[in-house]
């Protein structure tokens, strides 16, 4: 068996596409004739190109003088020649407003003048409709992929400068051994190498370059810390949808329990809506019944779903500018909590108004998890299941309530459902809550069916409750409020859309 040619480069795939479909001169002829002309009058901004013009002068302030490359990222292979969907690196998506799928092998330079920088955007504009590219260029015809955004509109929605892809390599090079310049290594995996290789030629030392690069990778992702005020606006939004996709997961819950596989539907209902309401799901979706509830990332979601059993929906909406909400809820399949799944959700709720408490200025971020934990390990010890007090659990020599809840409380929360990771331990966990961050809070508490020392009435019960919430000047605010956390509104909100849904 012999192997399809393979093409590196877009010149290559047109060159290659034309042999493997070649098309007659009255063809090339013929097709860039009759079309509608392309509109005369320029796109609006896109709403989070105007935030990201400050988020670049806090960008240009902190790295004086130096070029900074951004990419977007290409797209990534799925099987073969099928691709994921595209999804722009963070830093890029944060810095130039670009959400969706905007914008693959596009790059964002911030090239220094005196006392700032310009910024640039490097990207594939559309060709003529006489250019073969517009038929054959399965990458980025408009036979292919759609309509392509010209230089003068996509600096339109982007309020930003823009130039082609094919003058990156040139304006990257020159002066590449005088301008100190950094790269977001881990975004685009072939131009990173290109680039190193250009240092190296300039006479740059390899592992100072490197350091640099992490030193801006590290600095990019602290900078969302704090959110502004359209992030959390976009989060709330998120929230919002992700609310209404979860009233569409109950109202069908009938439905996952006649059908098999009743994880798999509740997955498909979720994700319908978040596709509908939004740009899709912000993570794969978790949708575990039972005793699935009680692996923390069951992403397989190919249970039974049974009446009488709770299921945990972890769960978010993204929404086009790429924020995401994460949300959790625990659900009783039939609408009614027994007592013992009632007993367990009770105390995650009160480990989860803990949480709440101690989120705010002044406290650090892992009192959070802290305020959370202690509750958990409280009612452990209540319910006879430790070997030890919860205060010796508690201590760093002990540690033997995780049994029960191994995961942290809280993370940061943004156009990553685990914002700002790469933030240093000082401004993450350590660090003094301010306004403006929006983190989860997020407790749990699992019982495995096979933990023998669990009595066998709370077997198999796993409960998580999770909610988003903003630091403000006194506390927080929940934006995720939209959902029902208490067990009584649950059960009541459950039979209202039922009731609904039959009417």
């Amino acid at each position: 068996m012999t192997q399809e040619p393979v093409a590196h480069n877009e010149h290559e795939q047109i060159a290659l596409s034309v042999r493997q479909n070649p098309f007659s001169q009255a063809f090339k002829e013929f097709i860039p004739q009759g079309w509608a002309p392309y509109p005369s009058t320029l796109p609006e901004p896109l709403p989070a190109s105007t935030p990201a013009i400050a988020r670049r002068a806090k960008l240009s302030a902190a790295f004086p003088g130096e070029r900074l490359v951004l990419p977007a990222g290409p797209y990534r292979v799925r099987s073969n020649d099928c691709d994921y969907r595209f999804r722009p690196n963070t830093a890029f998506a944060y810095e130039t407003g670009l959400g969706q799928d905007r914008e693959p092998d596009a790059v964002l330079v911030l090239e220094p003048i005196a006392g700032s920088h310009e910024a640039i955007l490097y990207f594939k504009p559309r060709t003529p409709r006489t250019d073969p590219e517009f038929y054959a260029d399965s990458r980025y015809g408009e036979m292919w992929v759609g309509q392509r955004e010209s230089l003068d509109e996509m600096s339109a929605l982007t309020q930003l400068s823009v130039r082609p892809i094919e003058q990156l390599e040139e304006a990257l090079r020159e002066g590449l051994g005088t301008i100190p310049t950094r790269i977001v290594r881990n975004a685009d995996e072939s131009l990173t190498p290109k680039f190193d290789s250009w240092r190296a030629a300039a006479g740059l030392e390899k592992t100072s370059c490197e350091a640099a690069d992490e030193e801006f990778a590290v600095w990019l992702s602290e900078a969302r810390l704090i959110k502004d005020r359209f992030e959390v606006g976009e989060i709330r939004s998120a929230c919002d949808r992700t609310a209404v996709a979860f009233e569409s997961v109950v109202a069908d819950f009938p439905q996952a329990i006649q059908h098999g596989r009743g994880e798999r539907w509740v997955e498909g209902i979720f994700g319908l809506h978040a596709r509908h309401l939004g740009n899709g799901i912000g993570y794969d979706s978790i949708c575990a019944g039972g005793d699935h509830a009680n692996t923390l990332h069951w992403i397989r979601n190919d249970g039974e779903l049974r009446t009488g059993d709770l299921i945990l929906v972890d769960a978010g909406v993204e929404v086009e500018s790429l924020y995401t909400a994460d949300i959790t809820r625990t659900i009783p399949l039939n609408g009614k909590f027994t007592d013992a799944q009632r007993k367990v959700y009770l105390a995650v709720m009160d480990a989860q108004a803990a949480g709440f408490a101690a989120a705010k200025p002044g406290n650090k971020f892992k009192d959070v998890h802290q305020a959370a934990i202690s509750v958990v390990a409280r009612y452990l010890e209540e319910w006879g299941l430790l070997p030890v007090s919860a205060e010796e659990a508690l201590s760093e020599e002990g540690g033997q309530h995780r049994r029960w809840m191994v995961h942290g409380t809280s993370h940061h929360l943004g156009i990553d459902v685990h914002d700002c990771a790469q933030a240093r331990n000082e401004n993450y966990k350590e660090a003094i809550l301010q306004p403006g961050m929006v983190i989860t809070v997020e407790p749990g508490i699992y019982f495995k069916s096979t933990d023998l020392l669990v009595p066998p009435e709370l077997r198999g019960i796993g409960v998580r409750i999770e909610d988003d919430v903003v630091i403000t000047e006194d506390g927080c605010r929940i934006l995720s409020e939209n959902i029902p956390r208490d067990p009584g509104e649950i059960e009541s909100w459950m039979h209202w859309i039922w009731a609904s849904t039959k009417n």
